[in-house]
């Protein structure tokens, strides 16, 4: 196989991973084998592809080739008859994959289900997170755990225990009600937003950015909104993302290199996005919202208010991550008000905040910890310090561009640079 084709391959996962896995977990009731369904289908796309060429509609061909595994299995399975008669009826024996060009009109449906069932009360806070990551995103255990900051064979013991969890008790695939609904919201909506930064901050690979998860994530945050339109966290999930996305042009240059937030082309900002985002922070605000969605996205709308970085009110922002680092207890929060505090108090008050950081267990494998505080020590003339750190994060983080622009910071320390 052609690394052309091996790539073709890879993005079309990632964009059908979730809809494929969603819509054959409503059809066989079972996370596991609709898993394992979903494998069987691309390593056929592996074999196939080379030789046949991409398929126009690559999705269906996918969903047709599982489904036909899933009859294949269900009838070895001698108790599963009914089960065999549906499949059946869906995709006749004589047909060809390639036949199946049309998606299934419930997908949208099934994908929203398949989140609400992986965050079930039953299981765990991080396990409900993590589970949902890795069918609905499709991204990989290592990706996971680096966004919970623990080792990838904990996170991947986490996920097999929480898919026997769900199998075992039979959780069936549906979006909950009432009281139901409101409480398995909060963890859904943190998995929206761990998909959403995944696609804003890719962990690894070679692209900065990963638009069609940051698409996929404001697609289910505003269905998210739709669905609990009294519930203010899921209004501000939306503004956050909404902000957040508004830069996404503007976060790289042509040749696809990351730009720090102080010198974009805050033109290129999608004033749509923001406008439309404005409009959610408000409703988020009159039902009283004060969680950490509502918060950060009041922080993103200082930045997309403020004609330039100078401009950004920098005191307020710093004020905004006092409120969340109280609400949420979070060391990211902390380290996130110290880049606040440095533009407002300045470099030196800041790096006492993240000298303490520091000592926090959770963020030794954090790359932008040593990053920020290179940016502080730069800005402080301690150019040999600064280096060092730079090359420390470079040394952490799991994505090229990213390894690259901190490897070019650290250069610049010996040249004088990058003030």
């Amino acid at each position: 196989m052609t690394s052309a084709t091996q790539r073709t391959v890879e993005a079309i996962w990632r964009i059908e991973s979730a809809r494929l896995t969603a819509s054959l977990a409503r059809t066989v009731n079972d996370l596991d084998l609709a898993e394992d369904l979903a494998q069987d289908a691309l390593i056929a796309a592996l074999e196939q592809w080379p030789e046949s060429g991409v398929p126009d509609k690559p999705g269906a061909w996918l969903l047709a080739v599982a489904r036909r595994r899933a009859v294949d299995t269900v009838r070895r399975r001698v108790n599963l008859e009914r089960k065999l008669a549906l499949l059946a009826r869906e995709m006749p024996d004589g047909d060809d994959p390639m036949d199946a060009i049309e998606f299934d009109r419930h997908i949208g449906d099934d994908v929203l289900r398949l989140m609400f069932t992986a965050c079930h009360p039953m299981l765990g806070r991080d396990a409900r997170v993590a589970l949902t990551l890795k069918t609905v995103a499709g991204l990989s255990t290592d990706e996971i755990a680096h966004a919970f900051l623990i080792p990838p064979t904990t996170l991947g013991q986490r996920i097999s225990r929480a898919k026997k969890t769900l199998s075992s008790a039979g959780v069936p695939f549906e979006v909950p009600v009432g009281d139901e609904l409101t409480a398995r919201l909060a963890s859904v909506l943190e998995v929206v937003y761990l998909v959403f930064n995944e696609g804003y901050s890719a962990t690894s690979g070679d692209s900065w950015t990963r638009a069609e998860l940051c698409a996929e994530a404001m697609r289910l945050g505003r269905m998210l909104a739709a669905l609990a339109p009294d519930e203010p966290e899921p209004h501000g999930l939306v503004a956050l993302m909404e902000f957040q996305a508004s830069r996404l042009r503007a976060r790289t240059d042509a040749d696809g290199r990351p730009v720090p937030l102080d010198r974009q082309d805050r033109t290129r900002w999608d004033r749509l996005l923001i406008t439309h985002a404005g409009g959610a922070l408000r409703r988020a605000d009159r039902l009283g919202g004060r969680g950490s969605y509502v918060l950060q996205a009041s922080i993103a709308a200082c930045h997309a208010r403020a004609t330039s970085a100078d401009a950004t009110d920098w005191h307020r922002i710093a004020a905004l991550y006092r409120e969340l680092g109280a609400l949420t207890g979070s060391p990211v929060v902390e380290l996130n008000r110290a880049v606040a505090v440095s533009m407002a108090d300045g470099p030196a008050v800041a790096l006492s905040i993240v000298d303490e950081l520091s000592a926090v267990t959770a963020l030794r494998g954090y790359h932008l910890l040593p990053a920020v505080r290179g940016d502080l020590l730069l800005k402080l003339e301690r150019r040999d310090e600064a280096r060092s750190e730079f090359e420390r994060a470079a040394a952490m983080t799991g994505n090229e561009a990213e390894r690259t622009l901190l490897l070019e910071r650290a250069a610049s320390c010996r040249t004088g640079g990058d003030r």
